[in-house]
């Protein structure tokens, strides 16, 4: 899934059901950055206190391991721990299933291990590690099927979209291709060009959560290599099934912790809701048309989600950044290793640190249940 869905989608339906705004903002927000949140290790300028929860190595003090994604197009995070720790863990959630290892990393919608962590989520007062949870949720529904791993179960063929496509370059440039080059050599083309990696051969017809489209793959265990399971992929009964459990589970953590309750708010028209999380759109239309819903039903006012610099509710994904560090800059804290960093004066209370922590809980939960559920991934 993407922005549309991670965020406004999730940022609309959680106020919808009641959350008060800054509650549901983070928890749209937490959910949204599982996407961006590309540093792994930061080396701090000066000691932060017994009050900050780091690691120190060598005499350095660090905060470590607290990605939850990386650049799939730099060739270095290719490896066994940038997939488990961040492909595997947070965006193709193994449903455990199968005899070998790389059956049981194959994602699976509404699967044991993501449904175990988000009661363990539901029974804590934490809107962010909520978020986290609702994005490592949402994509087994999106991303079922496929494997947080280089894998030959990633590697289809003759992946195609059936519904329309709206105009946009990147779909344009598939039309072009697809009507240029025979089926056969786009095939290879793909097999080449792409690694058999999470759902990279089929490019981001998943995520479009009004497309249906269809691939063929190899059903065998034994990896034949011959492509004969043939599979329709419907994806709006997906997102509508995926939604459907999320505002129950949203429904539940405020019945659970009314605190985070807003009492003015009582939204009915769900339906609403449902029809623009699968409307036929390019992803900056379906984001305005969830602005525009959300300012409608006086869920938001028009200003908190202008696309102005500031505005507390539109997605910036360097503000929980800006708020954290105070010698934040946009380059220096787009790398992977970031040094030399100072904190901001009331860095224990940024949100950017609670989901630092809450990151570090999910992961240990992630392999903690994968484990019970008799897949133990190395570490």
């Amino acid at each position: 899934m993407k922005i549309d869905t991670h965020y406004y989608a999730v940022l609309a339906f959680a106020r919808a059901i009641g959350f008060k705004k800054d509650s549901a903002y983070q928890v749209a927000y937490a959910s949204q950055f599982v996407d961006d949140a590309k540093i792994n290790l930061m080396y701090l300028k000066e000691d932060p206190g017994a009050d900050v929860k780091h690691d120190v190595f060598d005499g350095q003090h660090l905060f470590l391991n607290m990605a939850t994604c990386h650049s799939y197009t730099r060739v270095k995070t290719f490896n066994y721990d940038a997939m488990i720790n961040n492909t595997c863990a947070f965006h193709f959630v193994p449903g455990c299933e199968g005899k070998k290892f790389s059956e049981k990393l194959r994602c699976k919608e509404d699967s044991e291990v993501t449904k175990n962590i988000i009661n363990k989520a539901l029974e804590q007062p934490d809107p962010i590690k909520l978020g986290i949870v609702l994005h490592a949720y949402a994509d087994t529904f999106s991303h079922q099927g496929f494997s947080g791993l280089l894998s030959k179960l990633n590697d289809i063929q003759d992946c195609k979209p059936i519904s329309d496509l709206p105009l946009d370059w990147r779909n344009i440039a598939y039309k072009i291709g697809k009507f240029f080059v025979k089926k056969d050599m786009m095939d290879k083309l793909l097999d080449k060009g792409l690694p058999a990696y999470g759902h990279g051969q089929a490019a981001w017809l998943p995520d479009l959560p009004y497309l249906t489209w269809a691939y063929t793959y190899d059903p065998s265990s034994k990896f034949s290599m011959i492509h004969e399971g043939k599979t329709k992929i419907e994806n709006p009964l997906r997102f509508e099934r995926a939604f459907k459990k999320i505002k129950i589970h949203l429904e539940t953590f405020l019945e659970k912790h009314p605190q985070f309750r807003d009492p003015s708010i009582d939204f009915q028209e769900f339906d609403v809701l449902f029809d623009t999380l699968t409307e036929k759109k390019h992803t900056r239309n379906r984001i305005k048309d969830w602005k525009n819903l959300m300012v409608k039903y006086k869920l938001f006012e028009e200003t908190e989600l202008s696309e102005k610099a500031g505005a507390a509710q539109d997605y910036d994904e360097n503000r929980w950044l800006k708020e954290a560090f105070a010698n934040f800059d946009d380059e220096k804290f787009h790398q992977r290793t970031v040094k030399d960093v100072e904190l901001a004066p009331d860095f224990p209370n940024s949100n950017w640190y609670k989901y630092y922590l809450a990151v570090e809980w999910y992961k240990d939960e992630f392999f903690d249940n994968c484990s019970k559920l008799g897949l133990d991934i190395p570490r």
